[in-house]
């Protein structure tokens, strides 16, 4: 088919056709009945001994049950639930540090995380090598690194010791280096675990301003998980309630906010959880053998 070729179908069922390939073009994220488990030993002992016996006991715990929806570009979504719901799991698992037991995740766009803001420094490296090394890590070239090094030092404003060791920074500073990375590298899915937290007050506020500025000027996907009201209000305009591991509410921000409040928070009979059972690895093939209870602890 010639390159410059453009249908002349103007038919409603070519029209309809056209806007359903757009709106498919236009999804980021896409949950399919995932559920994520883990595999709870009594102890360091049991976890050891279940490589080499099917025959030891262990507690399935299901921190995500069946999730779907979708997130179209330029969406900015806050998920609430209490400590537990599975929040920090569902975003690890967009981020793909963790795999979905069941299910499948589509993830189309450069993500960013901001769930540990100090995972992957060198602590021998200095700031400004560690800057280079986290480029690297997403693919990037010394030259588009280059571009956005004068940004990231001057939002992060931890002075000379962007030229020190990071093993010589405290934790607050580390953070703001992180944050900084992450936040000036022209994220296409920007995902935000309570980073936002970090700092003293003009420091949060400038993080503030710059996540409000990605969401506008670039058609960025936010995801981003709080439990301030306030802060999802200000940034997010479609919230999703996570209860007992499921989708509990998927809707405006406004009405996310006050299922979340009155309905989670303020108590509400709600469907029963999901009781654990105990069970051995013949009876759950489906779970892979890597995930821990570390794994298992879902914030």
């Amino acid at each position: 088919m010639p390159d410059n070729f453009h249908s002349n179908d103007t038919s409603p069922a070519g029209n309809e056709a056209v806007s359903a390939q757009a709106q498919e073009a236009d999804v980021v994220i896409r949950l399919d009945h995932v559920t994520k488990q883990f595999k709870l030993f009594k102890n360091k002992h049991s976890r050891l001994k279940s490589l080499f016996s099917r025959k030891v006991n262990y507690t399935i715990n299901t921190a995500n049950d069946d999730l779907t929806f979708e997130i179209r570009r330029g969406e900015s979504v806050a998920f609430f639930g209490k400590n537990g719901a599975g929040k920090s799991t569902l975003l690890k698992m967009i981020t793909g540090v963790l795999y979905p037991t069941s299910g499948e995740i589509t993830v189309n766009g450069e993500v960013s995380a901001l769930l540990e803001l100090t995972a992957g420094f060198d602590p021998e490296f200095t700031g400004r090598e560690n800057i280079y090394l986290r480029g690297h890590m997403r693919g990037m070239s010394d030259e588009k690194i280059r571009s956005y090094e004068d940004n990231i030092i001057q939002f992060a404003d931890i002075g000379e010791y962007i030229d020190q060791p990071v093993r010589t920074y405290s934790s607050g500073m580390k953070s703001r280096l992180g944050f900084a990375i992450n936040a000036n590298i022209e994220p296409e899915i920007l995902i935000v675990d309570e980073a936002l937290s970090v700092g003293d007050a003009a420091f949060r506020k400038k993080c503030g301003e710059i996540i409000n500025k990605i969401i506008a000027e670039e058609n960025t996907t936010l995801l981003l998980v709080t439990h301030s009201s306030a802060m999802a209000k200000q940034f997010c305009k479609r919230g999703i309630v996570l209860y007992q591991s499921k989708v509990y509410f998927d809707g405006p921000i406004e009405e996310a906010i006050r299922v979340y409040e009155e309905d989670i928070l303020g108590g509400k009979p709600a469907p029963k959880p999901k009781a654990n059972s105990i069970l051995n690895e013949s009876a759950a093939k489906q779970e892979t053998p890597e995930a821990s209870q570390t794994e298992a602890k879902k914030q």
